[in-house]
Formats: structure tokens, sequence, C-alpha cells
């Protein structure tokens, strides 16, 4: 049984899920643009509840998923900028609810999959350890390793569920990282709109998505609606 994006539950109760966790550098920028164009994805390729964050701090489920976000050098407790907030307002995904986080090692633990926005962050996340190499990537990199996947090897979502299939969708990435290398340096990255105006903001909001596109396909067996 799935859980309506909305509809939050400790996590004792939380059963079989699977993390995905963002990360940037303050936590108010791309990190918070990525998850909730994540939630918001995942939520109508599944058929879910509009995205919304649920009282008393709990994680928001979508159908077995939880995506949140942080930073190496996160904002604690500040809001996103003003300027990420017109960017999901574009694509119509909820901004509300949201504080910055710092990037912390219980983050890193209970992440089943970490995508950062540059190398550097999947560096930083690595060197925290927590064996965290084989579940960290950054979001490029793994939208150049989930197209090249063949979704027929991934566990039915209607058979085993979404959370088997991010599972494997993670160690079938893992396998091909060596193999399938980035043509260029900048192709595995992100880069920080922080201070620019609205349009750079809205390029990199835009640079995500498409990003994303791949990788939510992969995770739902879901293709976007026309």
């Amino acid at each position: 049984m799935t859980t309506p994006e909305g509809r939050g539950i400790p996590d004792a109760a939380l059963g079989d899920t699977f993390r995905i966790l963002h990360v940037s550098t303050g936590n108010v920028c791309r990190s918070p643009i990525t998850e909730r164009l994540t939630r918001h994805a995942l939520a109508h390729r599944l058929g879910l509840l509009p995205a919304t964050v649920p009282e008393g701090g709990h994680p928001v489920v979508i159908g077995g998923l939880i995506v949140e976000s942080a930073g190496t050098w996160g904002h604690e407790g500040a809001p996103m900028e003003a300027n990420a907030e017109a960017v999901l307002a574009d694509f119509g995904a909820y901004a509300g609810g949201f504080t910055g986080r710092e990037l912390l090692d219980d983050h890193v633990i209970r992440a089943d999959l970490v995508l950062t926005a540059t190398r550097d962050h999947r560096a930083q996340v690595i060197s925290m350890g927590h064996s965290a190499g084989l579940r960290t990537f950054t979001l490029k990199e793994f939208t150049r390793l989930v197209r090249a996947i063949d979704p027929a090897t991934l566990p039915d979502p209607l058979d085993g569920g979404v959370v088997e299939r991010a599972r494997a969708l993670v160690r079938a990435a893992a396998a091909l990282r060596g193999w399938l290398l980035a043509p260029t340096a900048e192709a595995d990255e992100v880069h920080d709109p922080y201070g620019a105006p609205l349009p750079f903001f809205r390029s990199i909001g835009e640079e995500i998505n498409q990003a994303l596109d791949p990788v939510v396909t992969a995770l739902t067996g879901v293709r976007a609606r026309a």
C-alpha cells in the first residue's frame, strides 16, 4: 500500500521505505529545488496527492519513497531562497514548510541514495564514511547511468514495489559507474544560482527538472504525461 504524499507518519511506522537525500552547499537553492521537484514528479507519476508537508516534523512518504535535502554548509532553519520558490511555482511544485538543514552523519547513514549538485559535494559526502560511496552520485551522473539501464532488468513496481525497484536501480547504477564516464567534468555539475537573478534560477531549475525526468521514470516505471 502506498502513502499519499502529504500524509506524514512517524519513523517507527514507516515500514519498508527508501530515502533519497539531495545535497548542495547552503540547502537554500539547488537542493530544495531538487527535493521538491522530485516529490512533485513522484506524486504525479504515482497518481498521489499534491505535495504538502505534514505537521509534527514527520517525513513525507510517496509510494514508499522519502525525499529530503541538506547542505554541506547548510543554513540550519533558513527558508529557501525566494527565487527558488519562484522556480518551484513555475513547475507547480509545493514550496511551503521548507527549512534548511546542515548535512549530518545521520542523514547520510539513513539515506539509500544521495544525489549531489556537484562532484565536490559528492566527495564531501563520501568522505563522511558510512559506506556511502556506492550510493552517492551527482544528480547528473546518476541520470547518465540510469539512461543506460534497461528498465526490463528492474523489478516491476506493480509487483515488487517502488522501493525494491529503487534499490535495484542504485545497485545497477553503481555497477556501471566505472564504465560510463562523463564526456567532460562539467557534465556532472549543477552550478550554484545563489545571489543570481531569477532568469538564471529558472535555467538551473529547468536543468534540474530535465535531469530528474529519467530518474523518476526509472524509479516508478511511469513516463511523464505529455
